[in-house]
């Protein structure tokens, strides 16, 4: 295997045993598989939407196949046998429909598959009677073998620059994939952002294209994305209503109880449905925090508070939660078996040995929370505020804009993105802490959790530190920073704003992909810089747009930042 997808990539370059979030070479191999599987499916509907030809069904199934790859979202080797064989069932079926309609399907490597099917049945490759064999017959080792044959390495691009980008086009993508999904979960969805996710992936197969072009094709990833995150914004603003200023409770109730963790918010509205009245409390984890802004979330009585840290702190936190645990989308690790057998996954998120919900149908999980003691008394605990989404804020942005132009507010850090483990991440926390008090800080996703919980004080009737939300809220802050530089009738590189970012997984690849195609500039980036941008692609990026790593401490930055 090699991997260096996440921040955590091995020695700085990639995990080539295991990775460092667990993921086996053999779930490696299946990933690599998956992926090269879904860009001959892309090519093939790129050649359909030429004649007319868009099946939702291929579009659904590539968001999902391509998020379920993603860091932290499943770890189930059978989970990705199925999706290789539907990804190639959808593939054939779509070069019918194409040749039929008269197009031309593309000179696709479908050797992999071959030699598959050839292995799987006995008969030279003749796919047709694939779907009808029992599952036992599928032989996941020859995937696995298969898998190691198209794995980065393995690839036609021997030139490092063109395969980092390439890389950046992918780890992208799995961020716009996700999104995607999220939307859609929700009815939100826009051909666009999947013929760009099915024309992206296809161009990745392209040998011929120059760095100038793949790095436009990034740009454009960063652009659909903005789109992706905008129809997220809407779906869940649309169900959920817009996330309004929330103080959360640290503490807990007494009484039976639920843990629901990872991003979608559907999951836990139907846990809230599903769990009323049967005396259980339902606490969020990690990204979750968010949720209890939402009037829609809020209005269930018995979702009562937060409970734990970022996601890399699941280990010690759910071993100590006294009740059952529901794991949505991505973020899960390898559970300990103390408590494994109170989790469960659903939605694309999976673990093996681990029980998954695929009906929404979370009576198993009500039945465990039932069965468990929950917490004894309750215990009180300090709140911390979050909702200042994009409607909060925009709401008093006369205020704002008043107290920039009165001296009292000096200066705008956005200071999020993800959280992880690797040394270096303390960074952050300081950081915050020495931001002087004329300073607002901005923040969402995990990486807030190194500062959540610190009373920062008030700038006026403004509290400093202002939570937007999950990372697939950053739509929210990118319209703040618009809305602001309107105000000020200037560009957002004008403001009085400073992003410093964390990052960890692909989606903050999709995010940072769509600040640059806004024109963003000078972003500092950390803990450490991504494995797979090369030392000639980092020079194009800071020459581009500015782009540096955090400096060695904090007050290093702050005063560059502020004189």
């Amino acid at each position: 295997m090699f991997c260096n997808q996440c921040e955590q990539a091995a020695k700085g370059v990639g995990c080539d045993k295991v990775g460092v979030c667990g993921k086996t070479a053999e779930v490696a191999a299946l990933q690599d598989l998956l992926i090269h599987a879904v860009k001959g499916l892309s090519q093939v509907a790129v050649e359909g939407r030429k004649v007319g030809l868009v099946d939702p069904r291929v579009n659904r199934f590539t968001a999902e196949a391509i998020f379920s790859t993603l860091t932290n979202v499943d770890f189930d080797e059978k989970r990705f046998e199925n999706l290789i064989l539907e990804c190639e069932r959808f593939k054939r079926s779509l070069e019918a429909e194409v040749k039929a309609a008269g197009g031309t399907v593309p000179g696709t490597d479908t050797s992999w598959i071959q030699k598959l099917v050839a292995r799987l049945t006995g008969n030279g490759g003749d796919f047709t009677i694939l779907p009808t064999l029992p599952m036992k017959v599928h032989d996941i080792a020859s995937m696995k073998s298969l898998g190691e044959t198209v794995g980065l390495l393995d690839g036609p691009d021997v030139n490092p620059d063109l395969r980092s980008i390439k890389q950046i086009v992918v780890y992208g993508l799995k961020g716009v994939a996700a999104y995607a999904d999220h939307a859609a979960i929700l009815g939100q969805e826009d051909d666009a952002v999947y013929a760009f996710i099915h024309e992206a992936m296809a161009a990745t197969m392209n040998p011929d294209l120059s760095v100038d072009e793949l790095l436009g094709l990034a740009l454009k990833c960063g652009e659909v994305n903005l789109r992706a995150m905008e129809l997220l914004d809407a779906a869940n603003t649309g169900r959920y209503g817009h996330p309004v200023p929330t103080p959360v409770p640290l503490g807990q109730k007494k009484g039976k109880s639920i843990l629901v963790s990872g991003h979608d918010l559907k999951d836990l509205e139907l846990l809230l449905q599903q769990s009323e009245g049967k005396g259980i409390f339902v606490y969020t984890h990690g990204e979750m925090l968010p949720c209890h802004a939402y009037p829609g979330l809020k209005k269930y009585g018995h979702f009562y508070g937060h409970y734990g840290t970022a996601w890399q702190n699941q280990a010690k936190e759910f071993n100590a939660f006294p009740g059952a645990i529901l794991m949505t989308t991505n973020c899960i690790q390898k559970p300990k078996a103390s408590y494994q057998e109170n989790l469960f996954t659903t939605g694309l998120v999976g673990f093996p040995g681990v029980r998954h919900i695929a009906d929404k149908d979370f009576t198993p999980v009500i039945e465990k929370a039932l069965a468990l003691p929950g917490f004894k008394e309750d215990v009180a605990a300090k709140e911390v505020l979050t909702g200042f989404a994009r409607n909060a804020v925009l709401s008093v942005a006369g205020t704002v804009v008043d107290a920039v132009k009165s001296g009292a507010i000096r200066h705008f850090f956005l200071v999020g993105g993800c959280d992880g483990a690797k040394p270096g991440r303390n960074y952050y926390t300081e950081l915050v802490e020495k931001i002087p008090s004329d300073c607002m800080v901005l923040t969402l996703a995990c990486g807030k959790f190194r500062f959540f919980d610190k009373d920062l004080g008030k700038i006026g009737d403004l509290p400093r530190l202002l939570d937007i939300g999950q990372c697939n809220d950053a739509y929210s802050a990118i319209q703040i920073a618009v809305a602001l530089a309107d105000a000020f009738e200037c560009g957002v590189n004008d403001l009085p704003l400073s992003m410093i970012l964390s990052w960890y997984e692909q989606k903050a690849v999709a995010i940072l992909l769509t600040l640059l195609h806004l024109g963003i500039k000078d972003i500092r980036l950390g803990p450490s810089l991504p494995a797979f941008i090369t030392e000639n692609v980092l020079g194009v990026l800071v020459e581009k747009f500015g782009i540096r790593p955090i400096a060695a401490t904090p007050d290093e930055d702050l005063k560059t930042i502020l004189g």
